[in-house]
């Protein structure tokens, strides 16, 4: 039976499974199995977002994600954010990739990646070179940055906070 899109929105809400899986003030034992399940349970909503906007297909998420990592791991230490770069600087930042060091880093089988990848272009999220060099697009980067920050960014300091307050008490 398919979900409504309120039913679904709900079910991945900050707060949804607060009556089931609840961390009720004085139920665990340690502040450290609190913090556990708080989260596992924001992990887990993420995981089924990302389960759903990648047309069911998990291993999407986790090689485009490993994809950006490659692509832009020269601005982890860096003032600059990729969504306030134009294009030009954006591409002269960016270091490429391809199938054989995704395959790597992920641990999945070069084929799998391959076919995934293929899929990845379609979409539109990544450009894969002559040279097989796999970039992120403009589109992906202003797509999942402003999720990121508008959705999953809030609630993972949420969970921070409620995790940090757990580990105080």
């Amino acid at each position: 039976m398919s979900r409504t899109t309120k039913e679904y929105n709900e079910a991945i809400s900050p707060n949804a499974g607060e009556r089931g899986y609840a961390v009720e003030e004085g139920a665990c034992a340690s502040p450290l199995r609190a913090a556990a399940i708080l989260l596992a349970r924001y992990q887990i909503r993420s995981l089924r977002r990302l389960f759903e906007e990648f047309e069911r297909d998990i291993l999407l998420p986790l090689l485009l994600g490993e994809i950006a990592l490659h692509n832009l791991g020269a601005l982890e230490n860096n003032s600059e954010s990729a969504l306030d770069l134009d294009a030009d600087r954006l591409a002269s930042v960016m270091r490429p990739c391809n199938a054989y060091s995704i395959a790597a880093a992920t641990g999945l089988p070069r084929e799998t990646v391959r076919r995934k990848i293929v899929h990845l272009v379609e979409l539109g999220w990544i450009v894969r070179r002559e040279n097989g060099h796999l970039f992120l697009t403009p589109r992906a980067i202003d797509h999942f940055g402003s999720l990121l920050g508008s959705r999953d960014l809030p609630e993972l300091l949420d969970t921070a906070d409620r995790i940090r307050r757990r580990m105080q008490e």
